[in-house]
């Protein structure tokens, strides 16, 4: 096992898909907050801006039937993920950095490191998902902007981004209030675009005619199994964060409230998801929904209650995804930082400016961004490019966390630790998450898996170069076949995006 993996002075407190790894040596957390409360945070973590574009980005591949089974599926599999995260917060606190840490205790230095590099890099591609619909928001008023990767909205997209470098790298952190705001911004469109659409723009004929069908030939989408496979990372990027469902729950009243908040948390953002998604089958023919500009939350309500609707939602994401945009930030930098300080990563990513902010992983990050933002100017839907990047990159990390709970809670039974029913329910948990997040390596399909591969190449050459710096042995066989192997796919990636066979 390794030792606890030591985390920045930063203390993240983030919108969307955040987890709070600053750790006070020593300092016990007042166990304060209640069920409820508890919930709440869980509901915050998980609601981001990916919700505002669900009802475009299903319609593309599914229709109504497609649709519930894969929010079924998906729901049921990120549920027991939550319980692994759950579980392991709970089993073993001598991991305090998450995915990286959970990753490098089960299966080694190199693997973790991997793990850290994938979990940050689906944190730039999930910004690259907010600068992107930060243009394609705002380019209904100012069509220069476009769909959000035009010239105009990278020039925008930049400013936005290294104005938040600067911010950030002299100190500034997320404040309760900013969160407060941020969240009620991200769930009062939200449940008023649902209730205005179920009161005003339901319309049965128009529900039962989408049941079966898909965007445009319904043939032409293969069959149901096939609809659904291609809805799972559309389901998957908008479950993004259920790591940080586990993360308060130092301060519960009682450590049973965490498992209680977990399923009422997660239950309510399923249901929201859900219905968002049902209530726009209800309202639009599946073609029209498939052409919505996004974020296509604006376009149907616009289409039930006027224009007005559409700039209801607008500001309401527009200010989501700023806040969001901050948090993924710190999150991003703060994964690299962790794998700096031990030992994995390059040692001046560890390092920290006198306000505290791992300023050199931060400058990483912003540049990362920099060059996504760049890439969408060459893809034909940059906003689902990012969004699938961003899924497709998480996955794997998913994947190792699932199986080292899976491997920690045989070891436990084995060793005497559990016995009888009560060992066999958290093997079960973590045996289905395991399936779970494997079907979505399946689910991401060739393209993307590609794709990662080329940003997954370069974390072995950092981490050769950190352990090379340190004098420690760089990979073990089997390491260095997975690092042969993933630099293998890039370049059979690269060869596949330059003849054209693959395209972003």
């Amino acid at each position: 096992m390794s030792s606890p993996v030591p985390t920045s002075p930063i203390a993240l407190s983030a919108s969307s898909r955040s987890a709070d790894s600053a750790h006070e040596s020593g300092a016990t957390a007042k166990r304060t907050l209640p069920v409820i409360a508890l919930s709440t945070l869980v509901v915050g973590t998980m609601v981001g801006a990916g919700v505002y574009s669900l009802p475009a980005d299903f319609a593309a591949s599914t229709g109504v039937v497609g649709a519930l089974i894969a929010w079924i599926v998906s729901g049921l599999g990120t549920l027991m993920l939550a319980l692994v995260f759950q579980r392991l917060a709970v089993t073993r606190p001598d991991l305090d950095a998450g995915i990286f840490a959970y990753a490098k205790a089960g299966f080694g230095d190199y693997v973790g490191f991997f793990s850290a590099f994938g979990y940050w890099a689906s944190a730039i591609a999930g910004n690259g998902t907010y600068v992107v619909l930060i243009g394609s928001t705002l380019g209904q008023v100012f069509p220069i902007l476009g769909e959000g990767n035009t010239p105009a909205s990278a020039l925008l997209s930049t400013a936005i981004l290294w104005a938040f470098h600067f911010l950030i790298v002299r100190g500034v952190r997320q404040a309760a209030l900013i969160n407060t705001v941020v969240t009620i911004a991200k769930i009062v469109p939200i449940v008023v675009f649902i209730v205005l659409v179920a009161l005003v723009g339901v319309n049965w004929h128009t529900f039962s005619a989408n049941l079966w069908v898909g965007a445009g030939d319904a043939s032409s989408l293969g069959a149901l199994f096939g609809q659904v496979r291609s809805s799972m990372l559309v389901a998957v990027f908008v479950f993004l964060g259920v790591e940080g469902a586990s993360v308060y729950s130092r301060y519960a009243r009682k450590r049973r409230d965490v498992g209680r908040a977990t399923m009422l948390g997660f239950g309510s953002v399923l249901l929201i998801l859900m219905l968002v998604t049902l209530v726009a089958y209800a309202a639009l023919p599946v073609a029209t929904l498939a052409g919505e500009h996004q974020p296509s939350m604006a376009g149907v309500l616009a289409a039930v209650v006027g224009p007005w609707g559409a700039v209801f939602v607008s500001i309401g994401l527009l200010v989501s995804v700023l806040g969001a945009f901050l948090a993924w930030t710190l999150m991003a930098a703060e994964v690299f930082f962790n794998a700096a300080r031990a030992g994995d990563a390059p040692a001046i990513f560890a390092r920290v400016n006198r306000a505290g902010v791992p300023s050199s992983a931060l400058l990483l990050t912003t540049l990362a961004v920099q060059l996504l933002i760049v890439v969408s100017l060459f893809s034909s839907d940059a906003f689902q490019f990012c969004l699938m990047l961003c899924a497709a990159l998480a996955v794997v990390p998913y994947v190792l966390t699932a199986g080292f709970a899976l491997r920690e809670s045989i070891v436990g039974r084995r060793s005497g630790q559990a016995s009888g029913r009560s060992s066999i329910g958290p093997i079960a948990v973590a045996a289905l998450a395991l399936v779970y997040t494997l079907f979505l390596v399946y689910a991401t399909g060739v393209t993307y898996l590609l794709i990662s591969a080329i940003v997954y190449a370069p974390a072995s050459l950092l981490f050769a170069a950190a352990r090379r710096r340190s004098g420690r042995r760089i990979f073990r066989p089997w390491e260095a076949a997975l690092a042969a192997f993933t630099v293998a796919a890039a370049i059979a990636g690269l060869i596949a995006l330059a003849a054209g066979w693959i395209s972003i």
